[in-house]
C-alpha cells in the first residue's frame, strides 16, 4: 500500500529502539522507501547496520558526515518524505521538537519537513504523566502532528503503567491512514454492515448463518483509509474492528435493523454487508422448553428486512448498496433484489466458485447497477472494497 511513499523513520535513545528494525520491516514489506535516522544515544541501543540491512539505506547519525552527495543531505531527504515517523520517542525528543530545537540529523531534519508527522512516545510512566511531557505532546499536536498513543503495561524498569511502546502492526495502521492512499472520501459518511446475525431458540441455542465478516470489514477499513467517516455496524466476529471507525456491535437482525435505521438518515453511503438469518423463531414458553419435549416443533418467522427498509426510505444523493450470495443463476437473481429493494448497486457473488464465499480472504464478485454488471476477477477482499468504493464514487458522479 505504500509504494511510491518516501518515510523519514526517527530513532531516539530509549530501550524500545530495538523495535523499530521490526517496525522499519513492516514499512518495507508495504514497498515504501524508508531512510532511517537515528540520535546519538540511539546507536548505543541497536547497531545502524541492522537498519540499513532492512531498508538498504544508509542510515543517517550525523549531521556533519560528508559520506553522501553533495545535498545537503537533510534538506533534501525533508522535501523528499511523504511521512516523518519518529517511534520511539523519547520526552527529549519531544521537548525539542516542540521548540524547535534542531541540534543533530534528526531535528534538523523534522523542522524542515512539511510533510504530514507521526510520533509514538515510550519512556517511563513519571516521565511520560510529567505535566512537562504532557504540555510538550499537546504543542506537537497544536503544530500538527498526531500522536499514537503509548501502551500502558510492565516497562523495562519494572514499573507498571502507560509509556510502552505501541505495537509494531498499530503503528503501521496509523501510517497507512495517513498517506496510503488519496482521502478522495473524505467528505462522506459511510456505514458499513459486517457478519453474521444471531436469532436464539432458547437460552443455549440459536440461528445463525457461516458469515465472518471479512468483506464488510475491508470496505470498513479501505474507506476509512481513503478518508472516510465510517460507521462499522457488525455481528459476532473473530475480528477486530479497523482503527478510526466508529464501532457499533450487534447480535440480532432486529438490533441491525434498530442500528442502521437510527443511523441511516445522515449517512451518504450505506453498504449492507452483514449476512442476515432471515428466519428467528416464534416466541416459545419457557414451560415447553422445560418439558424438553421430543416433538417440540420451533416456528419460524421472518427477521427485519433492513436492506428493504433503506430502499424504501431511501433520501436523495444518498447510495445504497446490498450485497447477494447465491449458488446459481447470480446475475438474475442479483438484479432482481436490486430493483426490489431500491439499489443503486449490489454486489453478486456464487459461494460455491473457488476463492469465493465465507470465511476466505479473496472474492470473486458481480458489480451489477442498473445499466451494467461487470465481473471481477480473483482478487482479496480489501481489493474489492477499493472497486466497490470507486463505482460507487462514479455512480455519484
Amino acid at each position: 500500500m505504500l509504494k511510491g511513499k518516501t518515510i523519514v523513520l526517527g530513532v531516539t535513545g530509549g530501550i524500545a529502539a530495538y523495535k523499530a528494525a521490526n517496525l522499519a520491516s513492516l514499512l518495507m514489506k508495504q514497498h515504501a522507501e524508508v531512510h532511517v535516522i537515528m540520535t546519538e544515544n540511539a546507536v548505543s541501543f541497536i547497531n545502524p547496520i541492522t537498519f540499513e540491512t532492512l531498508t538498504k539505506q544508509k542510515c543517517l547519525t550525523d549531521t556533519f558526515d560528508r559520506n553522501h552527495p553533495w545535498e545537503v543531505t537533510h534538506i533534501e531527504l525533508a522535501k523528499k518524505a511523504d511521512l516523518v515517523l519518529v517511534a520511539p520517542a523519547t520526552a527529549n525528543i519531544m521537548a525539542k521538537f516542540a521548540h524547535g530545537i534542531a541540534d543533530d540529523m534528526l531535528t534538523t531534519t523534522v523542522l524542515a519537513s512539511t510533510c504530514p508527522k507521526l510520533i509514538a512516545p515510550a519512556m517511563n510512566t513519571r516521565m511520560y504523566e510529567n505535566p512537562v511531557t504532557q504540555d510538550n505532546k499537546q504543542t506537537l499536536l497544536n503544530y500538527g502532528w498526531k500522536v499514537i498513543e503509548p501502551a500502558a503495561g510492565l516497562l523495562a524498569c519494572g514499573d507498571v503503567g502507560s509509556g510502552k511502546f505501541p505495537d509494531e502492526d498499530l503503528i503501521l495502521q496509523y501510517v497507512l491512514h495517513e498517506i496510503a492512499f488519496p482521502k478522495d472520501l473524505a467528505d462522506k459518511k459511510i456505514l458499513v454492515t459486517a457478519g453474521p446475525t444471531q436469532e436464539p431458540m432458547d437460552p443455549v441455542r440459536y440461528i445463525t448463518n457461516r458469515s465472518s465478516g471479512k468483506m464488510g470489514y475491508a470496505i470498513a477499513k479501505m474507506a476509512s483509509l481513503r478518508g472516510a467517516d465510517v460507521t462499522l455496524v457488525s455481528g459476532i466476529t473473530a475480528l477486530e474492528p479497523p482503527l478510526f471507525t466508529t464501532y457499533v456491535p450487534i447480535r440480532s437482525a432486529q438490533d441491525l435493523f434498530n442500528a442502521v435505521t437510527a443511523r441511516s438518515e445522515e449517512q451518504d453511503i450505506i453498504i449492507k454487508a452483514a449476512a442476515v438469518a432471515d428466519y428467528r423463531p416464534a416466541s416459545v414458553s419457557d414451560e415447553k422448553i422445560k418439558k424438553k419435549d421430543s416433538d417440540l416443533s420451533i416456528q419460524l418467522e421472518r427477521t427485519p428486512d433492513t436492506l428493504q427498509y433503506l430502499g424504501d426510505h431511501k433520501r436523495p444523493g444518498q447510495l445504497l448498496c446490498g450485497f447477494a450470495m447465491e449458488t446459481s443463476e447470480l446475475e438474475a437473481r442479483a438484479r432482481a433484489k436490486l430493483v426490489k429493494k431500491n439499489l443503486d448497486m449490489i454486489v453478486g457473488n456464487n459461494v460455491k466458485v473457488a476463492g469465493a464465499g465465507f470465511g476466505t480472504d479473496t472474492n470473486v464478485v458481480t458489480m451489477i447497477t442498473a445499466d451494467h454488471a461487470e465481473q471481477l476477477e480473483l482478487m482479496s477482499k480489501e481489493e474489492v472494497a477499493m472497486h466497490l468504493l470507486d463505482r460507487l464514487i462514479n455512480l455519484r458522479a
